[in-house]
């Protein structure tokens, strides 16, 4: 039996100055710590003391989550830039009502290639492959409990990566997903059928914030 705990960072800087997050690299809040304390706990809930590996994208708010999930566990955690949340371009860290006014929404016929209006921005297909490779390598590992700490828009792509879905097809799936949530992957030893147990959970937090 493999499971897989995707979390999605906590509160960080950017949510409450209203700023394009992306790659643009931002600490977590003091209610950002406060519901990584609590995710952290949940996870231990549901781990117990099997043994777990930790992996987070490298990018600040979501790398000090993992800390405090890998604190809790016991555990020591990677980092790796290939579970960042997609690229703003030079829009990151702008105010998000001026990545509003810019923004053009994808045109059916190029979903994946589209730049979103933003000329140095990254596009669905480079997300996904980027994404793709990192979770293929996680869950190639042969650990059978593993975290994985990513973004609100990466977590779409991990699921999908996680359920095989083809990268073509990528460009229209969408996994919603609050600020600390939970989301639980498991594949079964008989039929090896990769199952989504649980979908941004946020159930042990007080409040949630998107």
């Amino acid at each position: 039996m493999k499971n897989i705990f995707v979390v999605t960072h906590t509160q960080s800087v950017h949510h409450v100055e209203n700023k394009v997050g992306g790659w643009y690299d931002t600490e977590l809040t003091p209610k950002g710590k406060a519901d990584a304390q609590a995710t952290a706990e949940k996870l231990v809930a549901l781990i117990g003391n099997a043994s777990v590996e930790i992996f987070s994208s490298d990018l600040l708010r979501a790398s000090q989550t993992a800390a405090i999930i890998a604190e809790h566990l016991k555990s020591p955690f990677e980092t790796t830039d290939g579970l960042r949340e997609i690229s703003y371009g030079s829009a990151g860290g702008m105010p998000q009502q001026w990545l509003d006014a810019r923004q053009i929404p994808a045109p059916h016929h190029d979903r994946m290639d589209h730049r979103g209006g933003i000329a140095d921005g990254e596009t669905r297909r480079e997300l996904a492959e980027r994404v793709y490779r990192a979770v293929d390598t996680i869950i190639s590992r042969p650990c059978p409990t593993q975290i994985i700490v990513t973004h609100g828009f990466a977590l779409t792509f991990v699921i999908a990566a996680w359920i095989k879905m083809p990268i073509e097809s990528v460009g229209y799936v969408s996994f919603p997903a609050s600020s600390g949530s939970i989301t639980h992957l498991r594949q079964d030893d008989y039929w090896q059928n990769r199952g989504v147990i649980a979908l941004a959970d946020v159930s042990h937090l007080k409040t949630s914030r998107g």
